[in-house]
């Protein structure tokens, strides 16, 4: 599953060099940046590819490789709220692994060519995006047979992004803020062992929550 995960995502970026390649071509002198979000290295490596398709918009698309789904543990499991919870072990959610697609498009309210202007790089970016994580699977014992728990789960969800990029030489910083909301959508096979009985959780858990998105994006423009 590692592996076919890899390469999905190597794959990802071989697809975006590509529309780079071929937005170049027919863009001719539009610019285009590759970026990375820092702040979600703690559980993935979230890339992105802006194009300019005019001087006031482009389109951005982002493939993210998700190698650990710890933070969401701790939203899911650990904060409580009174909300339910699924039936996932802190293992599977440490080992989690998955992809993550978004795209956006981005209106530049005060053109970034105005460079005296202090505003100047001022966008509106709707985005949505798709996340899949897997859960590795693990193994129970009980007299004498063995057990699976697994599990997965998809998140769907859309962002209103408001941001400032800024330019300097061949450098871009990108920070962020904005508001969105979003679908969990958690699957789950658990068994159970308590005196001596076996039980399984076969769920199906769902989450529609608010969410506040505050970043900051740093890459290079290509070309």
């Amino acid at each position: 599953m590692k592996k076919t995960l890899l390469l999905l995502w190597l794959s990802c970026l071989l697809t975006l060099a590509s529309f780079a390649q071929e937005a170049k071509k027919k863009q001719g002198s539009r610019n285009t940046y590759l970026k990375v979000n820092p702040a979600t290295l703690i559980n993935e490596l979230d890339i992105s590819l802006e194009q300019e398709v005019s001087d006031n918009f482009s389109l951005e698309i982002g493939i993210s490789g998700i190698y650990t789904d710890y933070p969401d543990y701790v939203l899911a499991k650990k904060i409580d709220i009174g909300q339910k919870k699924p039936d996932i072990s802190t293992e599977q959610f440490v080992d989690g692994r998955g992809l993550g697609f978004r795209i956006g498009a981005r209106l530049y309210l005060i053109s970034r060519d105005m460079a005296p202007a202090r505003a100047a790089g001022t966008y509106f970016e709707p985005v949505i995006f798709f996340k899949k994580v897997f859960y590795p699977n693990i193994d129970n014992t009980f007299q004498n047979a063995t057990y699976t728990d697994s599990g997965d789960k998809s998140v769907v969800g859309l962002q209103l992004l408001i941001g400032r990029q800024f330019k300097k030489d061949r450098f871009i910083l990108d920070p962020f803020i904005g508001v969105g909301i979003r679908s969990k959508i958690y699957h789950y096979n658990t068994y159970h062992f308590d005196n001596n009985t076996l039980s399984l959780n076969n769920g199906r858990m769902v989450s529609v929550l608010p969410s506040l998105q505050i970043g900051i994006k740093m890459g290079l423009k290509l070309w």
